[in-house]
């Protein structure tokens, strides 16, 4: 039987989780959720840009969509610049008996000793009450940072370091709520975005670098953080809007797991608006953008992840990758034991039942 299940949210992300819902014969779709009065009456194909009428209409009512009976809802609704409302969200959602999978926000892919007990304790408590389990991921945070590099340290005879970078261009990133409030792309250089306020980064990937010392067995003194801001050499335009010249327009960030006073565990970010730009920085092993696990050990390894798509470049492909990594972790999801669940607690999500000829 198909596990019936909801899509809340149908943003850049949701959009390709809702496609996968309403395509794969493992899933039921019973309802949508939109934050828009304008998609809400929408069939759940047109906003997912199928043809075929599915008879689920959009509704800006979470109780609504949540009374149709799913196992299981996808949350993709923006989460970073409503982080209150979100959390409430889940645990509306969890206590009302629903397993979640979900892209947001990022903290709750290991939320222990990144985030306050305070918040953590109201969805675990929603979780025993409804019977129900959460899990968050996608491609980083997510699979190209705790799966694949706990899979190279597996065959590893000592690990002095892990470190997992995402060396990506965003010039076509489409969202002006991520690039200029959240990462303050385009802004003054003198204006700190939300992104770079003391302690946000170590709030936002400190869920990788926990989860990541937990898997190898590493006790962390600390979790530190560093970044430096370049300005744009001249003016120009991206996907999202226009960058004036001065103002940032390529960032490069580390989120430190330090053990013994050494950086045992790296989440690393360098983010461009140009491929020209800070020339001096790593470089992806493809052009646009690539993912990079690096362990230093015996032996040590370098390993890049390189996204593409038939229907759109580099960071198309991210958006496909983030939706479908909890997509696919539904059955594994449904079946776990309450409270929030991490990748250490899921088997192996295998893309089981995908293969479809050309």
């Amino acid at each position: 039987m198909p596990i019936p299940v909801v899509q809340l949210g149908t943003g850049n992300v949701g959009i390709h989780s809702l496609r996968a819902l309403i395509t794969n014969p493992e899933f039921e779709l019973t309802g949508v959720w939109v934050s828009s009065d304008v998609k809400a009456g929408k069939d759940a194909a047109e906003l997912a840009g199928l043809t075929d009428s599915t008879g689920v209409l959009a509704s800006t009512d979470l109780d609504a969509v949540l009374a149709t009976g799913p196992q299981c809802a996808v949350y993709n609704a923006m989460a970073d610049n409503r982080l209150p409302e979100a959390l409430e969200d889940y645990r509306r959602v969890l206590a009302a008996g629903i397993n979640i999978v979900g892209s947001g926000p990022v903290f709750l892919q290991y939320p222990w000793q990144v985030i306050p007990k305070e918040l953590i304790k109201p969805l675990e408590d929603a979780a025993q009450q409804g019977n129900s389990s959460l899990y968050v991921s996608g491609i980083d945070p997510g699979f190209a940072n705790d799966l694949l590099p706990l899979a190279l340290a597996g065959t590893c005879q000592n690990i002095e370091q892990v470190r997992c970078m995402e060396i990506v261009d965003y010039a076509t990133y489409d969202s002006a709520v991520v690039m200029f409030d959240v990462m303050g792309f385009g802004k003054s250089m003198d204006e700190v975005p939300m992104l770079l306020q003391p302690g946000v980064l170590s709030l936002a990937w400190g869920s990788v670098v926990r989860q990541l010392a937990v898997g190898l067995g590493i006790s962390l003194d600390a979790v530190t953080e560093n970044h430096v801001r370049v300005p744009a050499p001249e003016a120009f335009d991206i996907s999202s809007g226009h960058i004036r010249q001065g103002s940032a327009a390529a960032l490069r960030f580390e989120v430190l797991g330090m053990s013994n006073g050494r950086p045992a565990v790296v989440l690393e970010h360098v983010t461009r608006l140009r491929e020209d730009l800070c020339p001096d920085w790593p470089q992806p092993a493809q052009p646009g953008g690539s993912y990079r696990i690096e362990i230093t050990g015996e032996p040590s390894y370098a390993m890049d992840i390189c996204l593409s798509s038939r229907r759109g470049d580099h960071n198309h492909a991210g958006l496909v990758a983030t939706a479908m990594r909890v997509v696919n972790a539904i059955p594994a999801v449904v079946a776990a034991e309450p409270g929030i669940r991490s990748t250490l607690d899921l088997p192996l999500v295998t893309g089981r039942g995908l293969y479809t000829p050309a």
